[in-house]
């Protein structure tokens, strides 16, 4: 299962319960993308995003099968085809707490650092919510309802 959705969503945040709840093996993509290639993030994405894309598509094909994956912001805008084969959930946000959730966050890279964090902001978040949509997905709510389902019977 892969878990998507934006950046600053909560999907890192929700991997172990996930984790817990499907008795899988949960793992972090960006983290594992840092282990295995001893780049931090934000200055990979910034320096070449180009080579951090290629990565992080090779590394999901990397990981063991039956993991719960949590997948960077990008990963579902940049290869939705990556996720063919993959149970993938989408972990909601609203646009207004996409933009509080990263004008706080410091340690994230700039993806457009050539026009203000707001415009980028607003650029980033409605272009992809577009590819979003395109991409065969279960939604948090979906998935819980069925898991409680299931517990119920």
């Amino acid at each position: 299962m892969v878990i998507a959705g934006h950046r600053a969503a909560g999907k890192t945040r929700l991997l172990p319960l996930f984790s817990r709840l499907l008795g899988r093996t949960g793992l972090d993509l960006d983290a594992e993308l840092e282990r295995r290639h001893g780049r931090p993030l934000r200055t990979w994405v910034a320096e070449s995003p180009a080579t951090f894309r290629a990565a992080e598509r090779e590394t999901l094909g990397l990981l063991p099968p039956g993991s719960v994956v949590a997948v960077g912001g990008g990963f579902l805008s940049h290869h939705p085809e990556a996720l063919q084969e993959h149970f993938t959930l989408v972990v909601p946000v609203t646009f207004d707490t996409y933009r509080e959730r990263l004008m706080a966050d410091v340690k994230r890279p700039r993806l457009r650092p050539d026009v203000s964090l707001e415009e980028e902001l607003h650029a980033i978040f409605h272009e992809r919510e577009a590819l979003h949509a395109r991409v065969p997905t279960i939604s948090l709510a979906d998935f819980l309802r069925g898991c409680l389902a299931q517990e119920s019977t």
